[in-house]
């Protein structure tokens, strides 16, 4: 139990620096291990080439950048609960199975956010053309 109890430990450098290092790690395990994040990945290279090329101005590029980000942590939450549903419950279970799919749908809803700051923030760009 001595787990649940709040830290005594003093703010230290070094503690940080080891925190950046598993918060990296994990984004390398998404990477590596979902197939979704490819995915994530060529529409995020996809959407910056775009911006870039369209010249975006700053004002916009703000609403890029969080769009992105958005759907990356929605990525990342649902391989966080994935993994710790297939940990809790390793046989088939219809509550697993949900918390699952809501986690997926919670991506899904990201994305489509996402799609839709993407349009509404670069077709002024691509109609002005």
């Amino acid at each position: 139990m001595s787990d649940l109890r709040p830290s005594t430990d003093s703010f230290s450098i070094s503690a940080r620096v080891r925190s950046f290092g598993y918060a990296l790690s994990g984004i390398g395990f998404l990477l590596r291990s979902q197939h979704n994040a490819w995915i994530h990945a060529a529409a995020t290279l996809a959407v910056i080439a775009v911006s870039v090329f369209l010249n975006i101005s700053a004002a916009d590029w703000r609403w890029v950048v969080a769009a992105i980000f958005m759907v990356w942590a929605a990525e990342a939450f649902n391989t966080a609960v994935e993994r710790i549903c297939d940990l809790v419950s390793p046989s088939p279970s219809i509550i697993v199975k949900h918390a699952k799919d809501v986690a997926a749908g919670a991506v899904l809803f990201t994305a489509i956010s996402a799609a839709c700051i993407g349009m509404l923030t670069l077709w002024p760009y691509l109609h002005s053309r």
